[in-house]
């Protein structure tokens, strides 16, 4: 069967979405870096297991767990947004309400993102 595409569609590799295999690694890419921070959070959870509230604020004050935690929020997030957004688009039929629900799924992200920096700004710098 003959290639259907442009030239130009054949350089950049572009499918009929116009976004090519972009959405596909983005996915994978949180995917890989999700595993070293959640296997770090899953670690320091297990190291702080029955400490009291002052305990575990002043491991969290630390620099570099406080940039750990945060980079965990922003990978989980993203890749969550992203998972669900392919789940919307595969299984959800009318355009209105796949369009409704993938903004939902947007707002929800940037809503969860902003109160786990806020917890964690709070827990870090004392408040």
């Amino acid at each position: 069967m003959a290639d259907m595409r442009t030239p130009l569609g054949k350089v950049r590799g572009l499918g009929s979405a116009h976004e090519g295999t972009d959405h596909f690694w983005r996915q994978r890419l949180t995917a890989v870096a999700n595993i070293p921070l959640f296997l770090f959070f899953v670690g320091f959870l297990i190291s702080l297991n029955g400490a009291d509230y002052a305990t575990v604020r002043q491991a969290l004050a630390n620099p570099f767990v406080t940039l750990m935690f945060g980079l965990m929020i922003f990978s989980g997030l993203y890749h969550m947004r992203l998972g669900m957004q392919v789940v919307i688009e595969d299984y959800i039929h009318g355009e209105g309400l796949k369009l409704a629900l993938i903004m939902l799924n947007t707002f929800f992200c940037i809503a969860a993102g902003a109160a786990s920096a806020y917890a964690l700004i709070r827990l870090a710098f004392g408040g």
